[in-house]
């Protein structure tokens, strides 16, 4: 490859003005979030930030938590592209010699949110009431003396009763500064703020309790599970908000590619249209002798999902049975391969232009690598290898990619080739489907559009999760509902 004969000489950083606007935001706020979509620079602006506060004597040892492609891939490459940030030193805490890499004398230590249960040195017991408690090494913590923090992909921290959250909320007092970055900050509701400004302003905007936030600003559903938004609540949490982050839209400081959407649609064969209209209407159905149940809507949606795209996992019951034979792999049902055949044909239509592929589930992925076998798929990297993943890409080095959707939504910049993207199976949570187009879709593509391609099953939740996303919808129980009322319409019909 070219770039390993020429290496990129590393040049000043030209910081734009928006960006010298959320430099000073992240100076004169010892607690704040960066909600700036993909393509903002988020890490060159927090890296100058850091800088600025290491010359003046003010931050001596970081601690950045993200996912781990992040921590290996987006990080080191911002340090050695730009002049200013090489007096940064930096690890990565990953791998067997992390232990090693944590006593190294750097100013940035890297670390996935998956690692802060060794690096916290994490305890767990159940309490007399059946929940996990989380307990950390509070003596061992203190040695390391991390002032400051940043977490990258602030979303991974939503969910209060996450484990992760609650280690990192028993430690997070003693740095004197947190920082958080994320671009889609409330995709799936605006209950997921709470968790988020929580663990970086110890509950100064939204108060201290889940529950006093969701009973502030939210009505419970029907179903005494989820929650909606009282009216008016949303400008109320905005208000509470403003103080701590600051927002930028890329819409409003960059020039993108228009986005336009592609829908691929096929009619499902007979045997599969029947299983799935039984998935979607008793949540039951008896295929070759092995049961397929979805027990409540949650799993249904799954599963429909699943028979759509062409292959079902079958049910717990069966899959001992699979254990007990010592196969290897789960088992699924093979139900049509239309789907398949579809992104064959758009790929034979793009006639060698570029594509990547999001899919969803594991059978997806087998299915996959043998109708494409020449394809490169990221589950084949290593994180140590992202970077040059990345750089292959942007070169024009694969002409296909293989992701699942969930795992390279984030930390992976390839604008640099490519404009076309499609979704095996689309995902409804609206954070991975827009975060994943934005890897392609972001400053520095030379692309005048970027097509995102669906392959859609007529009649299924297919489409159903197209119809949440074009409306915004920002929560999955909008699409459980209209999976019940589509299974209710097709029995009046019948």
């Amino acid at each position: 490859m070219q770039s390993d004969f020429f290496p990129i000489e590393p040049i000043k950083w030209p910081p734009k003005p928006y960006m010298k606007r959320a430099v000073k935001f992240l100076l004169e706020h010892a607690c704040a979030a960066l909600f700036l979509d993909p393509g903002l620079s988020k890490t060159a602006i927090t890296l100058a930030a850091l800088l600025l506060l290491k010359k003046q004597g003010l931050v001596s040892k970081v601690l950045i938590v993200a996912p781990l492609r992040v921590c290996h891939s987006t990080w080191p490459s911002e340090l050695h592209k730009w002049l200013d940030f090489h007096k940064l030193s930096h690890v990565v805490l990953h791998g067997p010699k992390k232990e090693a890499l944590l006593n190294t004398d750097v100013d940035i230590y890297l670390i996935n949110p998956e690692g802060l249960e060794w690096l916290l040195g994490v305890t767990k017991s159940k309490t007399p009431t059946g929940k996990v408690r989380v307990d950390v090494d509070y003596k061992r913590w203190k040695r390391f003396g991390f002032d400051t923090l940043v977490i990258d992909e602030l979303t991974k921290f939503k969910h209060p009763s996450s484990q992760r959250f609650k280690a990192l909320k028993l430690v997070h007092k003693t740095f004197g500064r947190r920082w958080g970055l994320t671009g889609s900050p409330a995709a799936n509701g605006l209950e997921d703020l709470f968790g988020q400004c929580y663990i970086l302003d110890e509950g100064r905007s939204l108060g201290p309790y889940i529950t006093h936030y969701r009973r502030q600003y939210f009505d419970p559903n029907p179903d005494g599970l989820t929650w909606r938004l009282k009216g008016g609540a949303d400008a109320a949490i905005y208000e509470r908000v403003a103080p701590l982050a600051l927002r930028m839209a890329a819409e409003e400081y960059l020039q993108l590619p228009d986005l336009i959407i592609n829908e691929i649609e096929f009619d499902l064969p007979d045997d599969a249209r029947r299983i799935y209209d039984a998935l979607e209407d008793d949540l039951f159905v008896q295929v070759l002798e092995k049961r397929v149940i979805a027990s409540n809507a949650a799993v249904a949606s799954g599963k429909c999902r699943q028979a759509s795209g062409g292959a079902v996992y079958t049910t717990p019951d069966v899959l001992q049975l699979v254990k007990a034979a010592k196969l290897k792999e789960r088992e699924w049902l093979d139900l049509h391969n239309l789907k398949v055949e579809a992104l064959a044909d758009l790929i034979d239509e793009l006639q060698g232009k570029h594509l990547i592929v999001g899919y969803e589930f594991s059978h997806e992925l087998a299915r996959l690598r043998k109708a494409f076998p020449k394809a490169v798929f990221v589950k084949d990297v290593p994180p140590s290898k992202f970077k040059a993943l990345e750089a292959r890409w942007n070169a024009g080095g694969i002409p296909l990619l293989f992701g699942q959707s969930s795992s390279i939504h984030l930390g992976l910049n390839l604008q640099g080739c490519g404009e076309h993207i499609a979704f095996f199976t689309t995902p409804w949570d609206l954070e991975v489907y827009d975060q994943l187009i934005r890897r392609l879709r972001r400053q520095g593509s030379q692309a005048s559009t970027i097509t995102a391609h669906h392959l859609i099953a007529k009649g299924t939740v297919d489409k159903l999760v197209m119809y949440s996303l074009r409306r915004k919808d920002k929560t999955q129980q909008s699409l459980f509902k209209a999976l019940q009322d589509l299974a209710k319409q097709r029995k009046r019909r019948a």
